[in-house]
């Protein structure tokens, strides 16, 4: 096919295209919108969360959805895949907000059922070392997503990054268990060779936070045991 006629990229798709609000997502703390991308005849469904629908928070400031794409620019420079395409907005409709690829999953799966998949092991276990990184305070069952070709996605994540330890998973049923060790080599590699670009998304404390976090897990050799202070989001769905 020519250059010319093939559809744009995901986040080309993101940064350019032309937005349309379809309606807000439901049971959803902060305004959360599903809209429509068309960008030179080729469209494509987002998530659009706008910075002026968060509730404010006692422990995060606001703007997190700047730690969606965060979670993303993470998840890339492991080369795990984990997060769907994500970038911020500053023109979209209500405002400033990040737009994240729309992911068609099986929408009765969540994390409790997937476990009941050996093959998903892998997966999961790559899942809650990403969680360890980002220091994740909100990985419900629900925002664990299995698409038909069978791979991992992992969605919402504005309440990562804190500087100080927030971890709160259901992802604990590997507790004592080792931690691959193709996991760790690719944190070693990170902060050995190419730190993620979190210009403008996180604090420097947040900054300086996230590298001792990754320099932790390259020593880690098992899944921590859940700690005393709230280690379970609520709800678990």
């Amino acid at each position: 096919m020519p250059e010319d006629q093939r559809p744009p990229l995901p986040l080309t798709l993101l940064a350019e295209g032309e937005i349309e609000v379809k309606g807000r997502m439901p049971w959803s703390s902060n305004a959360t919108f599903l809209v429509s991308l068309c960008l030179d005849g080729s469209s494509g469904d987002a998530i659009y969360k706008p910075g002026r629908g968060e509730r404010p928070l006692w422990d995060f400031p606001g703007g997190l959805y700047r730690r969606e794409v965060a979670a993303y620019r993470l998840s890339e420079t492991l080369g795990w895949g984990l997060v769907p395409e994500t970038l911020v907005r500053p023109d979209a409709p209500l405002g400033e907000g990040s737009l994240q690829r729309f992911v068609d999953a099986d929408f009765t799966e969540h994390y409790f059922t997937l476990l009941e998949r050996s093959s998903l092991v892998p997966q999961l276990q790559r899942m809650a070392v990403f969680d360890l990184l980002a220091n994740n305070a909100d990985r419900k069952s629900g925002h664990c997503l299995l698409t038909v070709d069978g791979r991992l996605w992992g969605i919402d994540h504005g309440l990562c990054f804190h500087d100080e330890p927030k971890l709160r998973t259901v992802i604990w049923d590997f507790a004592g268990e080792p931690i691959d060790q193709s996991l760790r080599d690719d944190v070693a590699r990170m902060v050995e060779v190419a730190m993620p670009d979190f210009d403008g998304l996180l604090s420097p404390v947040e900054l300086d936070a996230f590298v001792r976090r990754a320099k932790a897990v390259v020593r880690l050799p098992r899944f921590p045991d859940p700690g005393s202070d709230r280690p379970y989001p609520w709800p678990l769905v």
